[in-house]
C-alpha cells in the first residue's frame, strides 16, 4: 500500500510539474516568435506585418513585469486564467474578456508535456533511485521541455531558434557527464556520444553541403548536436535517424499522393528528428535486438 501511495504521489507531481512546464513552453513559443518578427523588422527583412501587429503586445516588458496576454485584445491574464488545462477548459478555449477563441495550441502543449513527463517515468530504462539516476531523469525532462518548444516552433514557422538549440546541447552535455559518471567509463562515453552527434548532425551537415540547403536546413544540423548528446549512444542515434526518416515517409508520402504538398515543398524535419530521438531512447534497444535477431547475430 505504501509503495502504491508513493507511486501515486510521484505521478501526481509529474502531472502538475509537466502541466506548468507545458504552459511555460507554450508561452515561450509565442514570445520567441514576437522577438523574431521584431528582429526581422529591425533588419529590414521580409516579415508578416499582420502577425507582428498581433504579437507585439508581448514585447517591451522586462522579465519580472512580463505577463501573459490575450493576443487579440491584450487582456493581461490573471492567475486564475493561467491554471494549466483547467483554465482553458473552463473558458472553453476563449479569452475571458473579448471571448475570442484562444486556439488549441496551448492546451496541446500542456497535455503533450504532461504525457512526456508521465510516460518518461513509466517507461524509464533503468532506475530512478540513486542521485545520478535522478539527475539523468531530471535532465531528460528538461531536454523534453526544450524539445517541446523546438518541435512547436519548427512545426509552425519552419525555423529552429538558436537559443533553444544551444540550450538543448548544454543539457545534452550534462547528460553525457552524468552518463559517464554512471558507467564509470569516461572515455567510452565521450567516444560514443561523439559518434551519436556524428550520425545525427554530421550526416545532415553533409546533405546540407551537397544540396546547398535544398534538402535539409542548417537548423536540423545544429539540432542534431543536442539530440545526439542526450542519446549519448551512437547506436541509439542510428535508430533515431531511421525512425525520423520513417516518420517523415509516413507523413509526406500520403500528402504527396493526395497532392497536398509538392516535391519541392518545404517540410519541417525538426519535429520528426525530435520524435525519432524520443522513441529511440525508449524502444531503441528493443528495435536493435529485434533487428540483430532477424539477422541471426
Amino acid at each position: 500500500m505504501m509503495v502504491l501511495m508513493n507511486e501515486f504521489v510521484v505521478y501526481l507531481a509529474l502531472v502538475l510539474v509537466g502541466a506548468c512546464f507545458g504552459s511555460f513552453a507554450g508561452a515561450t513559443v509565442w514570445r520567441l516568435r514576437a522577438r523574431q518578427l521584431q528582429a526581422d523588422k529591425a533588419a529590414k527583412e521580409p516579415y508578416d506585418h499582420k502577425e507582428y501587429s498581433r504579437l507585439k503586445k508581448l514585447l517591451g516588458k522586462k522579465t519580472m513585469q512580463d505577463r501573459s496576454r490575450c493576443l487579440e485584445c491584450g487582456y493581461e491574464l490573471k492567475w486564475y486564467d493561467l491554471i494549466p488545462v483547467i483554465s482553458w477548459l473552463s473558458l472553453r478555449g476563449r479569452c475571458r474578456k473579448c471571448k475570442h477563441p484562444i486556439g488549441k495550441f496551448e492546451l496541446l502543449m500542456e497535455l503533450g508535456t504532461i504525457a512526456f513527463f508521465v510516460l518518461s517515468y513509466a517507461f524509464w530504462p533503468g532506475g530512478v533511485t540513486t542521485g545520478l539516476e535522478i539527475a539523468h531523469f531530471v535532465l531528460w525532462l528538461a531536454a523534453g521541455v526544450i524539445m517541446a518548444v523546438l518541435f512547436a516552433y519548427d512545426l509552425k514557422w519552419f525555423l529552429l531558434p538558436d537559443s533553444f538549440v544551444i540550450a538543448l546541447a548544454v543539457v545534452g552535455l550534462g547528460i553525457v557527464g552524468v552518463s559517464a559518471a554512471e558507467t564509470q567509463d569516461i572515455g567510452g562515453t565521450i567516444l560514443t556520444a561523439i559518434g551519436a552527434v556524428g550520425l545525427l548532425s554530421g550526416l545532415y551537415a553533409v546533405l546540407y553541403a551537397i544540396s546547398q540547403g535544398r534538402w535539409v536546413g542548417f537548423g536540423d544540423v545544429k539540432l542534431g548536436v543536442g539530440l545526439g548528446l542526450i542519446l549519448v549512444d551512437w547506436q541509439l542515434a542510428g535508430v533515431a535517424l531511421f525512425l525520423a526518416n520513417f516518420i517523415g515517409c509516413l507523413i509526406v508520402i500520403p500528402l504527396l499522393a493526395m497532392k497536398k504538398v509538392e516535391r519541392t515543398s518545404h517540410i519541417p524535419f525538426g519535429p520528426m528528428l525530435i520524435s525519432g530521438t524520443i522513441l529511440a531512447w525508449f524502444i531503441g534497444w528493443h528495435i536493435l535486438d529485434w533487428y540483430l535477431a532477424t539477422l541471426g547475430i
